[in-house]
């Protein structure tokens, strides 16, 4: 029996996850539920799916989890805080964790889970741009696996078997759906709102992340995972706009051969290939026909004038160093800004380009070191978010 740590429970991967779990009660458990704030809807994962430990990150509502698991009448142990779910992802309470909290601070338990060599199945991008080298040393040093479940990557796993021997890649291409606004130009994303941009055309998703697909960020965040994931150099990686989302990766072979991954866009798929592995287990997802989904197929270079995240993210990937580190974070600060409706939705490029111009990089040599870059980052960007004169008049466009 494979016991599981479900790290962000109650965000929409979460729901994937347990849904999975749900299907295979003979071969998975949910052993671990943990969510950010949200002590209400834990409550509610627990009286259905009983894990033995559930943590709530936000050491507040620890007595509001502790009193409710007694009510219900479960025996599950309440925690709470990071320390607690670090000790809990590295603990004999799981052998498989899924990560899945949104943003830098799910790096922590990351880290935690590979080096007790769990498998980890990854989907909190943050942790492999903010501290990608760290992370696939700890997995080294821990002999954990890690299993991406973003699609785009999962689908690179699938297309290699699993195998870590990738000297035969030539390239890797991800695909982008475009997100909610493909096709528009510069100036018809100017009056652009939040509800618009958390409406995805394909994918079910949380708010920041939906936002990430609208500007494109969120497949560059991909491309420096796939740079850390599978050893390949920014120059061997590109990103093409693929509408109807079912391609999800194309592996480029040196001996000519191109392997594609395809499948409809459900999370499912990725997460029943991580918790199964290396066997194939029932994810609830319908198999895919090319004919009812319309029979083609299209493909399209991103614009780069209208999205320019992705440019700065493969900017950063270059540079190395903290860099990555603090377009994660001026993309946190600015995307948080944008959804409260403090700043519009083309200042999210022009606050993480302003941060990366201003905010001094270094090498990436310690935690200590990435943590310190995405604390002055956000400081910047927050400064910048507060004062949005100067950096609107220097990034402005025609």
């Amino acid at each position: 029996m494979r016991q599981v740590a479900v790290l962000g429970a109650t965000g929409s991967i979460g729901a994937s996850a347990l849904d999975v779990i749900a299907r295979h009660p003979d071969r998975l458990q949910a052993s671990v539920l943990a969510a950010g704030s949200q002590v209400d809807a834990l409550l509610a994962l627990c009286r259905t799916y009983r894990p033995a430990h559930a943590v709530i990150a936000d050491e507040a509502l620890y007595a509001t989890l502790r009193d409710g698991l007694r009510e219900a009448g479960l025996s599950t142990q309440a925690h709470a805080g990071t320390q607690a779910l670090d000790m809990l992802a590295a603990s004999d309470a799981c052998d498989t964790v899924i990560a899945a909290i949104v943003g830098a601070a799910g790096l922590s338990s990351t880290l935690a889970a590979a080096r007790a060599g769990k498998r980890l199945l990854l989907a909190n991008k943050e942790s492999l741009v903010l501290a990608g080298e760290l992370l696939m040393a700890a997995a080294r040093e821990g002999n954990a696996t890690i299993i991406p479940i973003d699609s785009e990557h999962n689908a690179i796993f699938q297309c290699l078997a699993g195998c870590s021997d990738t000297t035969s890649l030539s390239r890797i291409t991800l695909t982008a759906s475009g997100g909610p606004f493909l096709g528009r130009n510069r100036d018809e994303l100017a009056q652009v709102t939040p509800a618009q941009a958390v409406v995805h055309p394909k994918w079910s998703m949380g708010p920041k992340i939906s936002v990430d697909s609208a500007t494109l960020m969120n497949k560059g965040l991909e491309v420096i995972e796939a740079h850390h994931l599978f050893g390949v150099p920014g120059q061997r990686i590109r990103v093409l706009v693929h509408p109807q989302s079912l391609v999800h990766s194309i592996v480029d072979f040196t001996d000519g051969s191109s392997l594609a991954q395809l499948g409809l866009p459900d999370m499912r798929t990725a997460l029943a290939v991580g918790l199964g592995w290396p066997q194939r287990i029932e994810s609830g997802v319908s198999s895919l026909d090319l004919l009812t989904e319309g029979g083609r197929l299209d493909f399209e270079a991103p614009d780069l004038e209208a999205f320019p995240c992705l440019a700065l993210a493969f900017r950063a990937l270059q540079a190395g160093g903290t860099a990555p580190a603090v377009l994660n974070a001026a993309n946190e600060e600015a995307v948080s800004a944008f959804l409260q409706g403090r700043i519009g939705f083309l200042s999210i490029p022009d606050t993480v380009t302003a941060t990366l111009d201003t905010v001094p990089m270094q090498l990436a040599d310690s935690l200590d070191t990435l943590l310190a870059a995405d604390a002055r980052a956000r400081t910047q960007a927050r400064a910048l978010i507060d004062n949005p004169t100067t950096t609107q008049r220097k990034y402005a466009r025609a």
